[in-house]
């Protein structure tokens, strides 16, 4: 009879099936452990400038990747050809690198008590992605840019509207018995107008929708207005002069400032004392009206899987509570290197170590709407954009450029750019005085309009 690696010659074999004879295969070559990951998926992207397909792309892929064990030394290989000779190939080359690598005394999968899958239906794939025939999904990105440039005659150019859809499905097999799977779905529409002003001076802006579902897509034309909006309101920017005023994030930069938490409690950055909140645990590390938390649970989110990139069941974990840091984020390596427990957060590719990724982390919403903490503010900046890279994560010193409106008597005055932001993360998340009702998820990283005070405002 022939193996199942035979059979792969016609890429139809069931890939849980081909993920777990690999690893059967690895410990047959002496392993003592191994896990193989599988995926397959099909992409589809338009851009279309000026009312043109500037570019389109549809592909499908497939690939596996093996991570083998002697001990405690380990070695991954990937590859992208699904014949025999192929995976034997891979397999072979893991097998013969994990033999001379150093060893980690911290190296190996998890145990076998610790994995599994969230049960039920997490809403993480719709077929109507694919739902519509290939002109349709160029005209989604045609009408999305043609509303902006038809909103406004200042919208003199564009930089295109876009429409992408995407399938996906992930097979985890390992040596404990282990194979899951779950396929994940998604579709998105963008614009990106540039608008310019009677001086000739140009500003462009965007907007998109992400869903993983077509009917919960916004309309292309909804898409198109609010990036003209957002494009220009920037029109006519001004320089601001130095103060030390109230700042105002929007959501769509506001988010950095969560990735930064993120950071700083991602176990990697911790054990290797590389985090601003390496030793904090228990600790009060910003106001309390603070609550961050990740949830790889969440029925439809973005960041939600059944299992983690080690085959742990995902869970809901509270990072900071009321402005105590509760839990670092962390992956079966990184808990282990730390004395503590894996919070499901492994996060991998085909090949190497897992890294450490987010569910659906977010800051809890407040109870005021933008308008009310903007409109309580007499002298201040709202940030639309944060440009460069000027973060210290050990010292938590920050400073970036940035561009937005200034806000005067309550309301948005005038857009301002060339302007930076300064201070200090430990001071930053002590000094998030209004916390908006805006949280929404346009990934798996969220975060509502925040008010920071105490940050210096760079200009003239």
């Amino acid at each position: 009879m022939p193996s199942t690696l035979e059979t792969t010659e016609n890429l139809t074999t069931d890939l849980q099936t081909i993920a777990s004879d690999v690893v059967h295969r690895a410990v047959q070559g002496g392993a003592s452990a191994a896990e193989c990951v599988a995926r397959e998926g099909d992409e589809f992207s338009t851009v279309v400038r000026l009312g043109q397909v500037e570019t389109l792309k549809e592909a499908g892929s497939r690939s596996i990747g093996v991570r083998v064990f002697f001990g405690q030394r380990a070695a991954s290989t990937y590859s992208s050809d699904f014949s025999t000779a192929g995976i034997e190939r891979m397999l072979k080359s893991a097998l013969e690198l994990a033999k001379i690598t150093s060893e980690d005394p911290f190296a190996g999968i998890p145990e076998a008590e610790k994995l599994g899958a969230l049960s039920g239906d997490l809403d993480l794939y719709h077929e109507d992605v694919y739902s519509l025939a290939g002109p349709e999904r160029i005209d989604y990105a045609r009408r999305a840019e043609k509303a902006a440039l038809d909103s406004d005659p200042r919208i003199k150019n564009s930089e295109g509207g876009s429409f992408d859809a995407a399938t996906g499905r992930k097979v985890l097999a390992n040596s404990h018995g282990f194979v899951g799977e779950y396929r994940r779905s998604y579709c998105s529409v963008a614009a990106v107008p540039i608008a310019q002003d009677d001086a000739g001076n140009m500003q462009r802006d965007y907007w998109y929708s992400v869903a993983r579902s077509l009917s919960r897509l916004d309309p292309a034309e909804q898409v198109g207005k609010e990036a003209a909006r957002r494009t220009l309101r920037r029109l006519g920017a001004r320089k601001a002069k130095t103060a030390h005023v109230p700042v105002v994030l929007d959501p769509m930069v506001a988010n950095s400032m969560l990735e930064h938490i993120f950071e700083g409690v991602n176990g990697d950055s911790v054990y290797r004392g590389a985090s601003f909140l390496a030793g904090k645990l228990g600790q009060q590390i910003a106001g309390s009206n603070i609550t961050v938390i990740d949830d790889g649970t969440m029925v439809g989110g973005f960041g939600t899987s059944p299992f983690d990139g080690e085959g742990i069941p995902t869970r809901r974990t509270v990072v900071v509570e009321n402005g105590i840091l509760k839990s670092y984020l962390l992956n079966t390596y990184t808990a282990k290197k730390l004395g503590l427990e894996t919070t499901a957060n492994a996060s991998r590719g085909l090949a190497g170590t897992p890294g450490i990724g987010p569910g659906n982390y977010f800051l809890q919403a407040g109870a005021k709407t933008p308008q009310r903490i903007i409109g309580d503010i007499k002298d201040g900046l709202y940030v639309t954009e944060f440009l460069g890279m000027g973060v210290n994560l050990v010292t938590g010193d920050y400073s970036r450029g940035a561009s937005g409106l200034w806000i005067v008597n309550g309301e948005l005055a005038y857009p301002v750019e060339e302007i930076t932001v300064a201070g200090n993360l430990k001071d930053i998340f002590n000094n998030i005085s209004e916390i908006g009702s805006d949280l929404e998820f346009r990934g798996s990283v969220a975060c509502p309009t925040i008010r920071i005070d105490g940050l210096t405002v760079g200009g003239e």
